[in-house]
């Protein structure tokens, strides 16, 4: 089987991730060596995707933490659990801040203010406090490939079953699936969550090809899910973002799979901005829209969509293009450039950029995550997702 990518690695204590600004043209991992370089790292998006920056930033306090406990002398911080939780405080409010729309994050950053709570009410050793902290944070990465893969194949088979029963498919026919954004390897700690689902398929001889948007301005669809998709070996088509209606008057897609950064308590998910129009268009045409995410992602905290916070990027971003050169130049092949691609007099005041949208209830057929499946079977407007909890 062909590697797929990696988001981030670990050797030791070293933490290492992929400069996803610079791909697909240039492979380059950097190391992440404190919570602030980890802040920066998300924030300015060398690392995205909800799992991969919660892994991120769990692993960068675990780091931390690894770091003054072998220091002599140990820094005073170490001497109670008060004394752990009034220093990691700060660092864990910081990180928060880097991308508020991803649930993931808080969820994984609550989990080391859980550790530090029981610690203290606990009468621990600072010491043990912090090998709970350190504890802690490794399994928030560790955990997310298992569960990755069990999602893709509760949702595929669930998917297939579906179709077969409504007689879309034959009983082992391929299928063609689209996808927004980047939902893979790149954006998690392994495998994926929605391209997870595409490529268990390919892997078990149901794909037929995979469709995915550009996904601009930031193009992960046209970097990222490009460059997993082909490095697998998947059969693909890109498509602009404006070419969704078209794709589905056109050829027979028989499914949309996406991820989440979060899904309120009624099923509205905030994703990478168009997946709301593409799940319209997909209620449009009849085809099944699946949200596919851990259940690390579902807020039950958020009541609706309303409520999600949603992040607006630099609007410089928007209207900014970085590649190569093309036709390539000769001993520059893999330099990369940045262009603006607006007038040079525009106003920032006049671009408008979220990163995210909310796609509702309503027009999603299915959450799937690694614990099942809650179906929208009627597509009421609001989806019961105790099952799947």
């Amino acid at each position: 089987m062909v590697q797929s990518m990696s988001s981030l690695r670990t050797t030791g204590e070293e933490i290492e991730i992929v400069d996803q600004l610079l791909l697909p043209h240039i492979v380059r991992w950097v190391r992440v060596d404190t919570p602030a370089e980890a802040f920066d790292a998300i924030k300015s998006m060398k690392i995205r995707g909800a799992p991969a920056i919660a892994s991120l930033a769990s692993l960068s306090v675990a780091r931390h933490v690894t770091l003054a406990l072998s220091a002599s002398p140990q820094p005073s911080w170490l001497a109670t659990p008060s004394a752990l939780t009034a220093h990691l405080s700060p660092i864990l409010d910081n990180l928060l801040t880097s991308r508020p729309t991803a649930v993931n994050l808080s969820q994984a950053l609550t989990r080391l203010r859980g550790v530090l709570a029981r610690a203290e009410a606990g009468g621990w050793t600072g010491v043990q406090a912090a090998q709970a902290v350190i504890d802690e944070g490794k399994a928030v990465a560790e955990e997310d490939v298992g569960r990755n893969r069990e999602m893709s194949r509760v949702g595929a088979e669930w998917l297939l079953a579906q179709l077969e029963a409504a007689g879309t498919i034959a009983p082992g026919e391929k299928i063609n699936v689209l996808t927004v954004c980047n939902t893979g390897s790149l954006a998690t700690s392994g495998y994926g969550t929605a391209l997870g689902l595409i490529t268990h398929l390919w892997e078990t001889g149901r794909l037929a090809r995979a469709f995915y948007t550009q996904s601009a301005p930031y193009h992960q669809g046209t970097r990222l899910t490009a460059l997993e998709l082909l490095t697998l070996g998947v059969p693909c088509t890109m498509l602009c973002d404006t070419m969704v209606g078209s794709l589905m008057q056109h050829f027979p897609v028989h499914a949309v799979a996406v991820g989440a950064d979060r899904v309120a308590a009624n099923g509205d998910t905030a994703n990478k901005i168009g997946t709301y129009n593409a799940a319209v268009l997909a209620k449009r045409h009849g085809i099944p829209f699946l949200v596919v995410a851990p259940v690390s992602t579902l807020d039950p905290a958020t009541l609706s969509g309303r409520d999600i916070p949603i992040e607006h990027r630099p609007p410089m971003e928007a209207v900014l293009a970085r590649g190569v050169a093309y036709p390539p130049i000769a001993g520059k092949e893999q330099e990369q450039v940045v262009v603006q691609i607006a007038p040079p007099n525009i106003s920032l005041e006049g671009i408008y950029n979220p990163s995210f949208d909310v796609t509702p209830a309503e027009l999603i057929t299915a959450v799937v995550t690694e614990k099942g499946v809650a179906h929208n079977a009627h597509g009421a407007g609001t989806i019961d997702l105790s099952s799947v909890l």
